[in-house]
Order: C-alpha cells, then sequence, then structure tokens
C-alpha cells in the first residue's frame, strides 16, 4: 500500500470525574487511556473472561433474548455481505444472552471458532444496573448506552449521525478512523441494502484489493488508528468512517451515541434520500443551480440569510422548534403523498 494510517490523538491520566467538562467541547477524534479502569466489569475481565462473563450476569434477568448475529469459520468474524451481494454471510438469531455468553467462554479456546456477535443492545433494557455499577458521567443529554459482546470480529467501515463515545470493557479493539471527506475513497455500498443499517465500505481491510478499489490508498492517508485494551476509550465524532475490529476470543465493548442538537431534528440521512429521489437527475445545469439554493438556504444561513423578510411571515424560513418541526414534516409528508 502506497499509505499507511496514522495515529489518534491519545489522552492520558484524564479523571473520569472531568470528562464531562471536556467531551461535549471535542469535534475530533480521541483515544482516552483508562478512561473506565475503574470499572468492575474492567477489573472482572482483567482478571479472566469467566470473571467477566459472571459480572454481566449479575445484570442479566433473562426477560429479554438477544439478537445474536453469526457466520461460520470461514467468515473469519467478518460480518459483511455474501459473494454476490444478494445477501448476508450471517444469520441473526434471538438467544437469551446467558446461552451467548457461555457460547463464546465454550468457543474460547478454539483456532476457528464460528463467528458470535452481539451488536449494539440497550444496557437499561437487557442489563438493568449496569450502568449504575458501571458508571460514567458524560456531560451531555440523554446518551443511548449499548453493549456489544462477541468473539473476534471485522466489522466494514461505517458511519453513524451521533457522536460516540466506545469504551472496551473486555478483550482487545482496533479501530480505524477516516473523516467524512473519504466517501469517495472507502467505495461505500448500498444505502438502503446494508448487513446493520449504515452503508458500509465494500473493502476488505485485512486484504484490500487495490485493483478493484485504487482509491483506498487515497483513503488510508487520511486514517487514523488504534489499539484499545481494557479500560481505553475512543471518542468517534459524528458521520466520522470506524472500521472495528474485535481481536480477542471474549470482547465487550459498551458505547454512548448523542446528538447535541434538538429532539424534534429530523434524520439528515431522510434529507439525502430526499435529494436522490428529487435532485440526483437533474440536468447538470439545474443540479448546480439546486446547489447554490441549498448552500444560501441550509450549508451558509446566517442570521442575515432571511434578515430582509418581516419576522412574522418568516414561515420555514425562521428559527425551528417542535411546533415548528411539526408543521415543516405535515407540509413534506402532504406533498409526498401527492
Amino acid at each position: 500500500m502506497s499509505a499507511m494510517p496514522g495515529p489518534i490523538e491519545e489522552l492520558h491520566d484524564l479523571d473520569p470525574a472531568q470528562l464531562h467538562a471536556q467531551l461535549p467541547g471535542w469535534t475530533t477524534p480521541k483515544v482516552i487511556r483508562g478512561l473506565v479502569a475503574g470499572w468492575p466489569l474492567v477489573a472482572a475481565a482483567t482478571r479472566s473472561a469467566q470473571a467477566a462473563v459472571d459480572h454481566l450476569k449479575q445484570f442479566d434477568h433473562g426477560a429479554l433474548p438477544v439478537t445474536a448475529t453469526t457466520a461460520p469459520p470461514e467468515a473469519r468474524g467478518r460480518v459483511f455481505y455474501n459473494a454476490d451481494m444478494s445477501g448476508f454471510n450471517f444469520r441473526r438469531e434471538q438467544i437469551p444472552l446467558k446461552v451467548v455468553l457461555d457460547t463464546l467462554l465454550k468457543y474460547a479456546p478454539a483456532l476457528a471458532p464460528p463467528s458470535i456477535y452481539v451488536a449494539s443492545t440497550t444496557l437499561d433494557s437487557f442489563l438493568p444496573g449496569f450502568r449504575q455499577t458501571n458508571a460514567l458521567e458524560l456531560g451531555v443529554d440523554d446518551p443511548l448506552a449499548s453493549i456489544w459482546i462477541g468473539n473476534r470480529s471485522r466489522i466494514a467501515a461505517h458511519q453513524d449521525v451521533p457522536d460516540n463515545l466506545a469504551c472496551v470493557a473486555a478483550g482487545r479493539r482496533r479501530v480505524t478512523l477516516f473523516p467524512p471527506s473519504q466517501v469517495g475513497n472507502l467505495y461505500i455500498g448500498p444505502l438502503d441494502f446494508t448487513p446493520a443499517g449504515q452503508a458500509v465500505s465494500l473493502v476488505d481491510f485485512a486484504a484490500p484489493d487495490l485493483v478493484r478499489f485504487p482509491r483506498f490508498s487515497a483513503a488510508l492517508a487520511h486514517a487514523q488508528v488504534a489499539e484499545l485494551g481494557p479500560g481505553d476509550a475512543v471518542f468517534i465524532p459524528s458521520l466520522w468512517w470506524h472500521h472495528m475490529e474485535g481481536l480477542e476470543a471474549f470482547n465487550v465493548l459498551v458505547n454512548y451515541w448523542w446528538r447535541p442538537v434538538p429532539a424534534w431534528m429530523d434524520a439528515p440521512m431522510n434529507a439525502l434520500m430526499l435529494s436522490l429521489l428529487a435532485l440526483r437527475d437533474l440536468p447538470p445545469a439545474q443540479r448546480a443551480h439546486w446547489q447554490a439554493i441549498f448552500q444560501h438556504y441550509v450549508f451558509q444561513a446566517d442570521e442575515h440569510t432571511t434578515a430582509h423578510i418581516p419576522e412574522a411571515v418568516r414561515g420555514v424560513l425562521g428559527p425551528l422548534d417542535q411546533a415548528g418541526a411539526d408543521h415543516l414534516r405535515g407540509v413534506l409528508r402532504r406533498r409526498l403523498e401527492r
């Protein structure tokens, strides 16, 4: 390869009690070494995988099965499409968490085990009390806390709209990050047919095919990489592409997602989908005109954009709130249903 990833900026000796004062202002990736080293789960995982499993089972009431992704040994942990992208190389099953944990321990000594991966499982629903015992004050409003459990895994590079703080509680993780601008060099797959909800890079990072994906070398020049151990955390800003690898026979990740915007704001992906419907296939000259209009009303909007319009009649161009957002959604719904 013509380029190699650089390191992610690292912070050491950050007091977890001070995280809430710093995290809301971060806009670039950061590794925070030892951030959750004081968690009981991390202490248990440092002793053994069995001790970590025993700790997790304290909070598992068995009321809800988890969604487990399983793949044959030949997948080598890669959660992805099948060969012709007509489907996927894994299946999903509803399984009690206790069974998943015991199965991971059973396969831990195996050289080529099947892949077992429990992704993005809401902590408060499935492991009530975990967050009180393994606490972290983020200083952000209403974060969604989830747990990820599995053996060795390779999750294709993807992006999430929320900001993300991911904490390694057991095992080791390798995270490779790319700025959002690298979308054209990562060879992103379908937007509406995806392995797990988000569009993913089609490049196999373990063996990149630079004949098929030549621009991936350019992406690597912008990549940042870090390996995380128990107690370490990584901050992944909104829309940064991230390729995640679980490196041990037993791995646990706890992550927190949040958006520093009002709850009434819609998902930006909806705007992209509507733009594909309404703008992408216009004649080039018309697309350029609409680009200028979007720049004016959306991407470069400020207090001067509508200053010439009386405040009482600015309508959807004025500041939005819950009522205004509901009104605008109603307008869009009626127009789309014509």
